[in-house]
């Protein structure tokens, strides 16, 4: 299937950042707009892999041709999940939540293929973290790098010093496996024209 184009079904610049890093630039970006509202006792692994195939299968509704990559990424504490933070209060609940303990962050990559084959993967990535004293907290809501972060948090940025030890993926963490996507990519034919 070489030659047929790959369409990036999401809007995050983090995503796109950590193909461009493994050579894979996508034709086009078309976000997915579906609702991710978690079902009830949806468990976050669940719902990272229901997000990343449901972005997939709505672009590749209309571009039957091409490739088609989704992801989403959650962060579990537990079973809880930890939405994307889109205020500062959100964030300080999430950051008072994850301090001095470890969490599971989860990303679901999808490939809807030109051949109507949908392939998933998911990736966990355990994350421990350092407590955090309200100055802490204070000052990484003041940094506003939390904004529409899953679980109040980017682990790219400021909030690095924060992080004690990663078991798994750190790509993952920032939004996009990057071994599984790849694996995913090259298992289905997928090449750069």
């Amino acid at each position: 299937m070489t030659g047929a184009p790959l369409i990036l079904a999401s809007s995050s610049p983090r995503r796109k950042a950590l193909l461009d890093m493994i050579g894979v630039v996508p034709d086009e970006i078309i976000p997915a707009d579906i609702d991710e509202t978690p079902l009830k006792g949806e468990s976050p692994r669940d719902l990272a892999l229901r997000l990343a195939q449901g972005k997939a299968q709505k672009i590749a509704q209309d571009r039957s041709k091409a490739f088609v990559l989704g992801s989403d990424t959650v962060v579990g504490c537990g079973r809880r999940i930890l939405p994307k933070a889109e205020d500062e209060q959100t964030a300080r609940d999430c950051l008072a939540l994850l301090s001095g303990g470890s969490h599971r962050v989860y990303s679901g990559v999808a490939l809807a293929t030109p051949d109507g084959k949908l392939l998933a993967r998911i990736c966990e990535t355990r994350v421990k973290l350092r407590r955090l004293d309200n100055a802490a907290i204070e000052e990484y809501i003041a940094s506003g790098e939390w904004h529409g972060k899953a679980g109040g948090y980017a682990i790219q940025g400021l909030f690095a010093k924060h992080v004690i030890s990663i078991i798994g993926s750190h790509p993952n963490v920032v939004g996009l496996p990057v071994y599984e996507t790849w694996n995913l990519l090259d298992g289905a034919g997928w090449r750069k024209p």
